[in-house]
């Protein structure tokens, strides 16, 4: 396995390879690595002749008061876990390697203007990037979709490879893709859960004992809303989601949370009718949720088939 540190130096490789006709598979992460990114990578070893995994903190997607400077970096526990897994190539720039403009702004991340001033170019996929996570994290998708067209231009994979439980970038970057003309195939993976249900993410590392405890109940009211719209328990999804809040509320007693948003939509996340005697059968529906169990936010989906 190689490190490589240098855009230059990657695309070269990416070159060469090409040009011996390997098929490249591409596993964008932000590092800390678990078992989500392990069956991204498995699956990419099962498809591919080569692999590439990057690992990049990506500064431009975070906001202001969010975590990027405390998001966990071990580098060490990455590379021996890639190394594990017969990854060929892992990809491990430098924040001032793939935002060079500004120097100074290395050490200095005070807000998310300063982070922009990085470059000059971004690439949004509007819509898509106003809903769910987007409305609450202004310009997350453009940082998103801005570090994913670099990654591919300098990776140049033939497959790259996205966890559903990130669903709204899953299909904000199959958009760009289609829109962009990237001659690359986007591969979505299901959602790992832990043993309990809880989906598996980088973030669980900041729940203390009592959270971690009680943060399966995302996914049991993920599962509860599902039943009372497949059920038709009632004739409204505004209703079937309230009832579910207060469920998810009730499983949570004594620990401090905040739902941010519970939402349902269709699998291109477009809206559905309110009435759910009025949505075609076998209509493909995918139900979202982003909350905070203490400080941490934690997001989670569960699509269905009506």
């Amino acid at each position: 396995m190689k490190v490589i540190k240098k855009i230059k130096q990657m695309q070269k490789i990416a070159d060469f390879l090409r040009k011996q006709n390997k098929i490249i598979g591409f596993v964008p992460t932000m590092g800390a690595l678990h078992k989500g990114h392990l069956e991204l990578i498995k699956k990419a070893k099962r498809e591919n002749d080569v692999v590439v995994v990057s690992i990049f903190v990506n500064p431009i997607q975070f906001g202001p008061k969010e975590d990027y400077k405390k998001y966990p970096r071990p580098i060490k526990q990455d590379l021996k876990i890639c190394r594990e897994n017969n990854v060929d190539y892992v990809f491990y720039p430098e924040v001032n390697e793939m935002y060079p403009v500004s120097k100074k702004l290395v050490q200095s991340l005070k807000s998310k203007d300063d982070n922009e001033k990085r470059i000059l170019t971004f690439v949004e996929v509007e819509k898509l990037q106003d809903i769910l996570c987007g409305k609450y994290r202004p310009g997350h998708f453009r940082g998103v979709c801005t570090v994913v067209t670099k990654l591919f231009n300098i990776v140049k994979p033939h497959r790259a490879y996205f966890g559903e439980k990130d669903y709204q970038q899953l299909k904000i970057i199959q958009q760009m893709v289609k829109d962009l003309n990237f001659d690359i195939e986007i591969i979505p993976v299901g959602t790992v859960r832990e043993e309990d249900g809880l989906a598996c993410s980088s973030r669980n590392t900041y729940l203390t004992k009592i959270e971690r405890k009680v943060a399966s109940s995302i996914y049991k009211s993920l599962l509860y809303c599902k039943d009372l719209i497949s059920e038709r328990r009632y004739d409204s999804i505004k209703k079937c989601i309230e009832v579910s809040k207060k469920y998810l509320r009730n499983l949570l007693v004594g620990v401090r949370h905040k739902i941010q948003y519970f939402e349902v939509y269709d699998e291109d996340l477009f809206p559905i009718d309110d009435r759910i005697s009025k949505i075609p059968k076998g209509k493909k529906l995918r139900i979202f949720v982003a909350m905070y169990l203490g400080s941490t936010r934690l997001i989670d989906n569960l699509g269905f088939s009506l």
